[in-house]
């Protein structure tokens, strides 16, 4: 029996482990060709099935949304770079989804045969199966430092305005030094980090700083415009 160590998985605001491997696109090094970008890393169970066959429609008809955020999508799953090859030019040629067709996948699917890197990542689940990656998401920033992760498994296809929200929160939460609240799209209103002094929390509450709404000492809230949170989208924090 294999030891547990295999499915270890790193952490929030862990560096993400390093690897080289052979994609669809050429060879990668990864994270650090990615440097200076956010990365989305996801893995799929195997080619040629239908759910993960949506998926890759849907992210490959998305990947202009991504990259205009600064980000750029990686794929990976257990099979032979020749299977993801065959695989993808069936999607292109043979595959109608949702109005979408011939689609084009332009992003790197990594072969790992050996589960190397899926191990590395914790993308096998002995629960699911001792074979197949799950659908494993994981949001790194242009330092390299893993943002969130989630994890699907291998029934539910992942819903993908939920994966750009994701993005879109951690980058606002970045440029602007606020928390987002539950089912937060740009422009509803964020909530200011707790004072860090007694004299700040009572002008806060007394409504002296400008801007921002208090209902208690904790839970304080204030507007940020939709095109300022936009604006600021896919750009290095200052």
């Amino acid at each position: 029996m294999e030891s547990n160590e295999n499915y270890v998985m790193p952490r929030i605001g862990e560096k993400a482990p390093s690897f080289t491997a052979v994609t669809t696109q050429g060879n990668i090094n990864f994270p650090d060709d990615y440097a200076g970008k956010w990365t989305i890393l996801f893995s799929h169970p195997a080619d040629f099935t239908p759910v993960c066959t949506s998926e890759f429609m849907t992210f490959a008809s998305m990947d202009k949304e991504f990259h205009d955020l600064n980000c750029q999508l990686v794929g990976l799953s257990v099979d032979g770079l020749y299977s993801h090859i065959a695989w993808l030019r069936t999607i292109k040629e043979k595959i109608e989804y949702k109005g979408m067709k011939n689609v084009e996948v332009n992003f790197p699917l990594i072969e790992d045969i050996t589960m190397e890197v899926a191990k590395k990542y914790g993308m096998i689940q002995p629960g699911e199966s001792n074979t197949k990656a799950v659908r494993a998401v994981f949001f790194i920033d242009a330092m390299g430092i893993i943002r969130t992760i989630i994890y699907y498994p291998l029934s539910l296809g992942r819903n993908f305005d939920e994966l750009k929200r994701v993005l879109i929160g951690l980058q606002t939460a970045d440029n602007f030094g606020v928390a987002l609240p539950a089912d937060w799209r740009p422009g509803d209103d964020v909530i200011v980090p707790t004072a860090g002094s007694c004299g700040v929390a009572k002008s806060r509450m007394e409504g002296q700083e400008e801007g921002v709404t208090c209902y208690d000492w904790f839970f304080c809230t204030k507007k940020l415009d939709k095109a300022k949170v936009e604006a600021a989208l896919g750009k290095k924090k200052a």
